[in-house]
């Protein structure tokens, strides 16, 4: 993959907001539930969220056959795939220096339609467990009809940067005086209580691995 081009390459403001390094970008997407994918179709611009997992390079995105996004993507098309974390609201004395920390990562590929069984699988698998690890072993695992019934897509990345801010209030000299509450609120996505639905075989306990589940 390359390292940076007209695409990626850092704000000459804040160069010290980027990341190249793939480790950093692999975290930030390891962690993600979430992708935004923007692509043109005919001159009109689109961004679809949707679901993803990363298997090494490759980022694979799920969808039904009866998407006009993901069929259009299934011509193999450049788009370019974003995910972000907010991590906390920046609150300066004054509103001009209010910010927030964040992750990001900004990813350019092109759209493969995958379509071995081999891979598919590989991809239904690495999907489930990226969204919850111990589903897959768990749960019913896809059946054939199912299979017809969804593609996968694969963006193989080309080339991709972080970006990112992760530090407290940056106030102006003049503003330190001011009788203003100032700092950092924190945000972090946390699970809540487990929702058993109970339409089903009644007294099956949660699984650990529900119980437990966390991101990053």
């Amino acid at each position: 993959m390359k390292k940076t081009s007209s695409r990626t390459q850092g704000s000459r403001y804040y160069p010290k907001r980027y990341d190249f390094d793939p480790a950093a970008r692999n975290a930030i997407l390891d962690e993600g539930l979430v992708c935004h994918v923007s692509f043109t179709i005919d001159n009109q611009p689109f961004i679809i969220p949707t679901g993803y997992c990363r298997v090494d390079e490759t980022l694979y995105l799920h969808g039904s056959v009866g998407s006009h996004f993901f069929m259009e993507m299934a011509k193999g098309i450049p788009v370019c795939v974003a995910v972000t974390h907010l991590d906390g609201l920046v609150l300066a004395r004054s509103v001009f220096n209010h910010s927030m920390n964040y992750r990001s990562v900004v990813a350019f590929g092109k759209t493969r339609l995958v379509e071995s069984d081999e891979e598919r699988w590989l991809a239904a698998e690495r999907f489930t467990e990226h969204v919850i690890p111990g589903r897959w072993a768990d749960a019913r695992q896809p059946s054939k009809s199912d299979m017809k019934k969804t593609l996968f897509i694969a963006v193989q990345m080309e080339e991709s940067s972080v970006k990112f801010r992760a530090h407290g209030v940056g106030d102006d000299a003049e503003d330190m005086g001011l009788e203003v509450w100032a700092g950092v609120l924190p945000l972090k996505q946390v699970p809540q209580a487990p929702e058993t639905d109970e339409t089903g075989v009644k007294g099956i306990p949660v699984p650990d691995y529900v119980m437990n589940f966390k991101r990053g």
